[in-house]
């Protein structure tokens, strides 16, 4: 796979049936072909820029659902390698129980990518449940309060936010009123024209709150991301492909790079799926993502690593 390049790649998603594109358009979300993927510059200039979203790497995990994450998020990074994104996004859960070697390990070999990722939090990556100071000492230097910040590139605004720390009713992820506020002064130089960005480890729209899959209190977020007309919202946690658009906002689940999990509902609750080894790669993957300069669309390849 290292010297397969782009079109090779995504041409294999193509012919392994496990793309999923998507054109976003002043919020609203219409199928693309692989060849207007294709197409697509791979790096940044005056078309744009191309990203990947990886999530929910779990570096230390060991048991059924997938014995060797390591070897997954292996196969990921040679994905990345051939994709050529100027960048990755890393939505939460990079180690599974915040060891400093099982940070040591994500940081060699999310290192070896070649260009910058960009992190935020999950719950398996803050020490003790609430002290998230080990895992931003390694990913999150420069961040504000508990780990959030913001970027710009492309012409796009990115803006990470932790949800993973303070965790409200059955699990829920929650924002709290200091990072609202630090929200709402960062986006108040914004154009309302600009594209924005979120990315966060749990999902900000309520996907099944039975089961913890939701932010408590996303909508005062949602509220000032209202007044933009393109506005995308990636998020990890989940471990599975779930989309949601409302109105101008288009909410997208990753997979995760090490097991799935069942979907909502389906089982007594979240956790593990445990599929035939043959299966596995066929339910855990990457996004990659476009964005477009001026009046262009967002576009979102969904991919296994089958």
């Amino acid at each position: 796979m290292d010297k397969m390049d782009r079109r090779g790649a995504l041409q294999c998603m193509g012919w392994a049936g496990t793309g999923a594109v998507f054109a976003l358009a002043g919020g609203v979300p219409a199928s693309i072909g692989l060849e207007a993927a294709l197409a697509m510059e791979p790096r940044s200039g005056s078309r744009g820029l191309s990203f990947v979203q990886i999530s929910d790497t779990h570096i230390g995990f060991n048991k059924p659902a997938n014995p060797d994450p390591l070897a997954t998020l292996r196969e990921t990074i040679a994905r990345l390698k051939a994709v050529k994104p100027d960048f990755v996004l890393h939505t939460g859960d990079a180690t599974h129980l915040a060891t400093p070697e099982q940070f040591d390990t994500v940081q060699q070999m999310l290192g070896d990518v070649g260009v910058p990722v960009h992190f935020v939090p999950g719950e398996h990556d803050i020490v003790d449940g609430s002290d998230p100071r080990p895992f931003l000492a390694r990913f999150g230097k420069g961040a504000k309060g508990e780990g959030w910040y913001s970027f710009d590139a492309g012409g796009a605004h990115f803006v990470a936010l932790v949800n993973s720390i303070h965790l409200g009713d059955r699990g829920t992820g929650t924002l709290g009123a200091d990072q609202l506020a630090w929200l709402r002064a960062d986006l108040a130089g914004q154009s309302a024209s600009t594209p924005i960005v979120v990315f966060a480890h749990f999902p900000l729209w309520a996907l099944y709150p039975d089961w913890g899959w939701g932010t408590a209190d996303s909508a005062e977020a949602l509220a000032l991301l209202k007044r933009f007309g393109s506005v995308t919202v990636l998020n990890g946690h989940i471990h599975q492909i779930q989309q949601k658009v409302e109105g101008h906002v288009t909410f997208h689940s990753a997979r995760s790079t090490a097991y799935p999990q069942p979907a909502p509902g389906e089982g007594p609750g979240p956790g593990p799926l445990v599929l035939p080894a043959e299966r596995l790669r066929g339910a855990i993957g990457l996004t990659s993502v476009r964005v477009a300069q001026g009046p262009g669309p967002i576009a979102l390849t969904d991919a296994t690593l089958a």
